[in-house]
Parts: C-alpha cells; structure tokens; sequence
C-alpha cells in the first residue's frame, strides 16, 4: 500500500522485491505469504454485514491479486518466481502442492503462497505459519510497518517499550497484536521462531539472514 491509504503502490512493491531478491541472491530459499488489507479486509467488512466466510474468501481473491503484483516485480528483476494458491484458479497459478513447493525453493525459485489457508476464519498469519511448518522453515520473518515488539502500539504511547525476545505465553497472555493466536500457537506448538521486524528498512531481510540482530524474537 506504500503512502496510499488503498490499493497498490508499484515503488512499495519493488522495493520489497529488490529486498528479496537480495536474499536469494544470498543463498536463502525464500517462500512468501502476503496479505490482501490494502484492497479489502475480511473482519472488517463482516462487520459491516457481509457474511463472515463470502467476506474472508473475498480477502483471499485480494491476496491472490497482492501476490501476482509482487510475482510481476520480482520476475522484473530476473528472479524465478511462482505463485501458489490454495483456492485453485489454473489460469492464473499453480495449486497448492507441498512437495512441488519444496521443489521450487531447492531450484532456487521464490514461492508465493496465495489465497492463505483456503479456508474461513483463518488469517494469513496462520497460513503462513501453517505453509512454514509444511516446507519445513527455519524461521518466520513477520514484517510489519514496527521495528519489533513493543510493550503497547508505539504510534499511539511513546513510552512503549520494544522487546529484543519474547516468548510465544507472552504473547498471548499480553495480548500483544503482533500475529493472531492460532499463528501464535501454532508456531509454539511446532517450535517455529518467529523475528517481527521492520520491511521499510533497506537491508533488513538480509541482515536477518546474516545473522544480525534486527527486530524482536518470538521463541
């Protein structure tokens, strides 16, 4: 979405394909779950009275849309990519099938899981915790619009307070909105750590692989 208040901005796009494609490029195997609230949010428009499960399945369409823009840039760049969605839509991507996913990163492929889960109810948040777990990931890269973790919203409380590590309970227990508690859970339940960091800084997503200190960890 970039500076829009909807919708999708081309130079925010590139510059998370360019970041990418730098990691790859450093030698990491990369799968991609995007999300779809710059075009339309599920939760939101069911309480506007759309239907709860016709509302969340308009949100997957609007992941699919998100994940072919990005899929576009990062072919631009000259960096294989395939898009897979677990609503099936032939013409427009490949189905979701485990081991061929698996076969695509070890070539050297960026995977885009689109659609989230293909079910109601569920947010891509635990779709990508659930594809995490399926390919067999070291870890989750949550970026977000924050540096980290923090105690409270730092936009809304200036003495919040940002965490380097955390645990999964304290999450939960905190209520903290970094990811949803089905995602949360999961990851705790399959010992899949999670850093939360910040997408707009340039060269995050490689300094992570690096080993560098950047974020907060959820473990």
């Amino acid at each position: 979405m970039g500076s829009r208040s909807y919708g999708i901005d081309p130079e925010t796009v590139d510059f998370i394909a360019r970041e990418v494609g730098k990691a790859t490029k450093a030698g990491a195997e990369v799968a991609l779950v995007i999300g779809g609230g710059n075009i339309f949010r599920g939760v939101e428009a069911s309480a506007q009275g759309i239907e709860r499960s016709s509302a969340d399945y308009m949100g997957m369409l609007a992941t699919v849309i998100n994940s072919l823009a990005v899929q576009n840039a990062l072919e631009k760049q000259d960096i294989p990519t395939r898009v897979q969605t677990a609503i099936e839509m032939r013409e427009l991507a490949e189905p979701y099938i485990r081991r061929r996913a698996v076969r695509h990163l070890e070539k050297g492929r960026v995977v885009i899981f689109a659609a989230g889960t293909g079910n109601p109810y569920f947010t891509t948040d635990t779709a990508a915790a659930l594809r995490a777990m399926e390919i067999n990931a070291d870890v989750i890269f949550k970026a977000t619009k924050v540096d980290g973790v923090y105690t409270a919203d730092p936009v809304k409380d200036p003495k919040a307070r940002k965490y380097d590590r955390i645990s999964y309970l304290d999450v939960i227990k905190k209520g903290l909105k970094v990811m949803d508690s089905t995602a949360i859970t999961l990851c705790m339940d399959n010992h899949m750590p999670i850093v939360v960091f910040n997408l707009k800084g340039k060269g995050n997503i490689t300094g992570l692989i690096a080993g560098k200190k950047i974020g907060t960890i959820i473990e």
